[in-house]
């Protein structure tokens, strides 16, 4: 059976649509929800925010001793942010969310090519596609 781009792009929604309803991103989607709603976190990133366009401004115009100070408090604040305990559950979601993408984008891409390799012919076991197999054991097809 052959497929359209079309039918594997609807199927690929779909698996979008499973991934999204993964433990992995209801977690994701709570704990920035809590981020959110933590008045302190949100004056922290504010306040992140405001020192990195600062930053920019210092660096273009080649302040290098108050970009030094700014990239500290910079530094200092990231580290508040990052002790925060929901904030670590939210960086260890999306490393987890990540992870599945990753996971599913390599066994598609391991499928495809094992498939490609059976479908040839080939040997799953060298990684080679049965025209690889029959050029080496057969000279060039004429």
């Amino acid at each position: 059976m052959t497929y359209t781009k079309d039918e594997i792009i609807a199927k690929s929604r779909e698996v979008a649509n499973m991934i999204a309803e993964t433990e992995e991103v209801d977690f994701f989607k709570r704990a920035e929800a809590q981020i959110n709603e933590n008045q302190q976190i949100r004056e922290k990133i504010a306040s992140l925010k405001s020192l990195q366009k600062q930053a920019v401004n210092f660096q273009h115009y080649g302040k290098e001793r108050a970009l030094e100070l700014i990239e500290k408090k910079i530094q200092k604040i990231e580290e508040e942010i990052d002790n925060v305990p929901i904030v670590q559950e939210f960086k260890q979601s999306q490393a987890d969310v990540n992870a599945l993408l990753q996971m599913v984008s390599t066994t598609i891409a391991n499928q495809v090519t094992n498939q490609i390799i059976e479908t040839t012919g080939g040997d799953l076991l060298r990684g080679e596609t049965g025209s690889k197999v029959r050029s080496t054991n057969y000279g060039k097809i004429k």
